[in-house]
């Protein structure tokens, strides 16, 4: 399945609206799921998938992502390839040379042309797009056979949501016989319930030539907002594929918080065997559905409970002072609730800092 394929993982996002979770910290490396980071889950999907290899397509704070990467996903087997950088990786020099001149990138479709001569290649026939924030588990093989069987240009993965939340995402359409009708990015007025679920298959050529046919116009220099919709103007075939169970585009810490709080529903949206473990692997997890001091919780073995913890998720070297009561919360690791404290719906940092979020019951399902 892996012949051929080109599999590229976008990860510059800045966390601008994650608020003090974001603060220090690039967007990819947010943590999640008790034990991980957001990026975690494309780069679990593509080595359960078979895929040896990901191409890295960022630019913003690049070494402390590719640092970061190389410590935890590189091993016999697969690997994240870094493009320009890889190579003194390698070596094992740590060397990187000057960024590429010209401006800043500015959009999603940028990072593909940027990284073109690492991206397309005779050896390319696919190229699979991934993203670095979104929480879901996926076996990318049947997306890209039944992209291969279809003869088409591009395959896109899809799933049904509410209504009401369609408007933020790039919302699709498509006829009886399966081909995308309409893609309107982040629609004011939403005429279906179906979105993008931001990760597709492109014929390599297909999207060499429409990258190059809008570079240099007044696009805006996005996957989403140009290059699908050139396609779909262009006629060519663009297919849909469904993607069952969980999908979460983690964009703001108020879906952060509720996503987490979906782990630790009656019907949890994810099981702890599929969330990947990067922070402190060798400490076990468990979802604690009732015990002294812990309801309805997952929480790390190592950790530290002087008081009561409910409906929350709670990372390794997570700490809870005597007689403190933390609900419907995420403490990540390390972070230290005080004696005494009450803590409900909130994100406690690594520093102690309390972020809260509006309160929301813990709920199953796939997207919120």
């Amino acid at each position: 399945m892996a012949d051929g394929v080109r599999a590229a993982l976008l990860a510059g996002g800045e966390g601008r609206r994650m608020g003090p979770l974001g603060h220090g910290r690039l967007k990819p490396l947010v943590p999640f799921g008790g034990a991980g980071r957001l990026i975690d889950f494309s780069l679990a999907n593509a080595e359960a998938s078979g895929l040896g290899e990901v191409l890295l397509l960022s630019q913003y704070e690049e070494r402390q992502l590719m640092d970061d990467l190389y410590r935890t996903w590189w091993w016999p087997g697969f690997r994240v390839h870094f493009g320009p950088y890889d190579r003194a990786y390698r070596e094992g020099t740590g060397y990187l040379p000057p960024p590429p001149g010209g401006t800043p990138e500015r959009g999603t479709a940028d990072a593909l042309i940027r990284k073109a001569p690492y991206l397309f290649g005779p050896d390319v026939s696919e190229v699979l797009v991934l993203h670095a924030d979104h929480v879901y588990r996926f076996d990318y093989g049947p997306l890209i056979a039944a992209h291969r069987r279809s003869g088409a240009a591009l395959t896109l993965a899809y799933q049904r949501i509410e209504r009401r939340y369609v408007h933020l995402f790039g919302m699709v359409d498509f006829d009886p016989a399966g081909r995308l009708t309409a893609f309107v990015e982040k629609p004011a007025e939403p005429t279906s319930d179906l979105v993008f679920a931001a990760f597709c298959v492109f014929d390599a050529a297909r999207l060499h030539h429409y990258l190059e046919r809008l570079d240099g116009t007044g696009w805006q220099h996005d996957i989403s907002r140009d290059v699908i919709p050139a396609m779909l103007a262009g006629g060519e075939l663009i297919l849909g594929y469904e993607v069952p169970g969980h999908w979460e585009d983690i964009g703001t810490v108020d879906r952060y918080h509720r996503a987490h709080l979906a782990l630790v529903a009656e019907r949890p949206s994810l099981t702890i065997s599929q969330l990947p473990c990067t922070i402190r692997p060798g400490v076990p997890r468990s979802v604690v559905g009732s015990a002294p001091g812990v309801t309805r919780s997952l929480v790390p073995a190592d950790l530290v409970n002087g008081g009561l913890l409910e409906h929350s998720v709670a990372f390794p070297g997570a700490r809870i002072g005597a007689g403190a009561r933390v609900r419907r919360s995420v403490l990540l690791p390390g972070a230290e609730v005080p004696e005494g404290a009450d803590i409900d719906s909130a994100i406690v940092l690594e520093d102690g800092t309390v972020q809260s979020v509006a309160p929301a019951s813990p709920r199953g399902g796939a997207h919120v």
